[in-house]
């Protein structure tokens, strides 16, 4: 009898031990988000490029390269709510614009996340950096509403001594730095797992031209030269951690570089040859190296997956006239920048390396977005997404084997720019439902209306014949604007983009001026 019961332990333990063997074959899987950074600024995906990106080109050398990645939107908060849900950003609340650093939080808690998703799959997650998808802080009287975050009055009914709610945390990360907007928002104050570091006791301004930031309360431990260099810090002490424990992890690095402020340390100050932005991205890069060699040396590079991208394309504080002086543009060949619905506001450099599933030096030229991380989560722990789960979100994991397939991956992928304007690709044709750029280019809506009502009300590219988006086709091929144009609408009333059953856009008490075009 005892003979008998002692085999049955050894055979569950054996089976536990198994377990376990299977639960360590799922890769760690890194998330880095640069921020404001465009197509041509990394030099492997521009060989006219003036910026040296060598630990980033030698990532993209030993994995595979996307010369045709788009973020769900041309601007910050939007797409990052399509990388954490694998949702585009209009079905949520925010039809157009950005959130600021005392917004509340854009996404329910009752919605599934990457992080949540992973999360029932053993892996231990964190999100360090910008999250800039609000959460909601403490009042200190919960009568007054706080004001809308551009002005530092808008702050003071804020109480940094008390948790805030509805948060990374609350979203499936279970640990999370960093600070609520972008570099530039106030408040600056760092919150781990919820809870502010320390109480602001000082207002801080900067109006410099590239390192500016609002004025708004600030901690003594927030130093905006160190943001960036912190979360780095930060990320390679969680490697460190993570690797030696038995559980894979997932980290997501979301960066507030090189977005203003333009902040390099001193030691790489002057060494772009063009200004501080080249600096910034050289300082970046060069972290990413450290990130890097980290994982090499911690025995993990083999099953870890690292994601390298950017939000959107590269803003015009960059200084993109000085810049085209000497050489570079940042947004390659593309016309436009962050904001606008043309390629350049979301055309953005996206590299994978996993060394254990991907050959070195793969380049694949599929259209991709940045909301398919999601699915791809998904597909690799053998997850099937409900019907309410990343409603536009394909899995990248087939092109990780076949980086030119027979079929495409995507039937269509949305656009959308700062002003809530929709563009629709599909193949080589790209739809803009609106004349000008839908944004901060020449032509702007906010700034050149007399330019914008002498154009087309939508504009038609063929993006093989005509990267730069110049010869207006909407006139010469209806057929396509219409194909197009009732795809765009389909993707819209059914709430997802992918198969399933159709879903409901989250209800806005205001008019979403883009549905005008569904009932032409």
């Amino acid at each position: 009898m005892r003979i008998y019961i002692l085999i049955i332990v050894l055979a569950i333990s054996l089976n536990s031990c198994t377990e376990k063997r299977k639960e360590q074959t799922k890769p760690n899987i890194i998330y880095v988000l640069a921020d404001d950074l465009g197509y041509g600024d990394i030099s492997i995906f521009n060989k006219n490029g003036k910026i040296k990106t060598p630990n980033i080109d030698r990532m993209a050398a030993e994995g595979i390269r996307f010369t045709d990645a788009h973020t769900s939107s041309a601007v910050c908060t939007p797409t990052r709510y399509g990388i954490i849900t694998g949702r585009y950003n209009w079905r949520s609340t925010l039809k157009s614009g950005v959130l600021t650093g005392n917004s509340k939080a854009l996404i329910a808690t009752k919605r599934k996340t990457v992080a949540s998703l992973l999360k029932q799959f053993n892996y231990t997650t964190a999100f360090i950096g910008k999250w800039h998808l609000g959460w909601d802080w403490a009042m200190k009287n919960p009568e007054e509403h706080l004001g809308t975050g551009w002005n530092p009055a808008d702050f003071d009914n804020i109480d940094f001594s008390k948790p805030v709610k509805n948060g990374p945390k609350d979203l499936g990360f279970d640990y999370s730095y960093g600070h609520s907007g972008s570099l530039d928002m106030a408040p600056y104050v760092y919150v781990e797992n919820g809870m502010p570091t320390e109480i602001p006791d000082t207002t801080s301004v900067n109006k410099d031209q590239y390192s500016w930031w609002r004025k708004g309360p600030t901690s003594s431990d927030f130093i905006h030269e160190d943001v960036t260099p912190n979360f780095f810090r930060k990320s390679i002490e969680y490697i460190k951690e993570k690797s030696k424990e038995e559980n894979p992890f997932f980290m997501y690095l979301a960066l507030p570089s090189p977005h203003t402020p333009i902040l390099p340390t001193k030691e790489w100050q002057g060494k772009s040859g063009l200004n501080p932005y080249g600096d910034f991205i050289m300082m970046v890069d060069n972290y990413i190296g450290q990130l890097e060699k980290v994982i090499q040396e911690a025995g993990i590079e083999k099953n870890t997956i690292v994601i390298f991208t950017s939000d959107n394309g590269c803003s015009p504080e960059a200084n993109f006239e000085l810049m085209k002086q000497k050489g570079h543009h940042p947004s390659y060949i593309y016309r436009g920048h962050k904001a606008d619905i043309f390629e350049g506001g979301h055309k953005v450099p996206f590299i994978v390396k996993w060394p254990a599933k991907i050959d070195q030096g793969m380049v694949s030229d599929e259209i991709i977005c940045t909301t398919d991380l999601m699915a791809t989560c998904a597909d690799i722990v053998g997850y099937s997404l409900s019907d309410d789960e990343g409603e536009d979100s394909y899995s990248l994991l087939p092109l990780f084997e076949q980086a030119k397939p027979d079929t495409p991956l995507r039937e269509a992928t949305v656009h959308h720019s700062i002003n809530g304007d929709f563009a629709i690709r599909k193949g080589d044709w790209k739809l803009i439902m609106c004349p000008g750029s839908g944004g901060w280019s020449f032509p702007s809506p906010n700034k050149d209306q007399g330019v914008i009502e002498s154009l087309p009300p939508i504009q038609l590219y063929n993006l093989k014949n005509d990267p730069g988006e110049t010869t207006n086709l909407q006139a010469t091929n209806t057929e396509v604007v219409e194909e197009l144009k009732s795809l765009l609408i389909k993707y819209i009333v059914d709430g997802r983009s992918t198969p399933g059953v159709p879903q409901k856009n989250d209800s806005i008490n205001f008019e979403w001026k883009q549905i005008k075009f569904i009932n032409q």
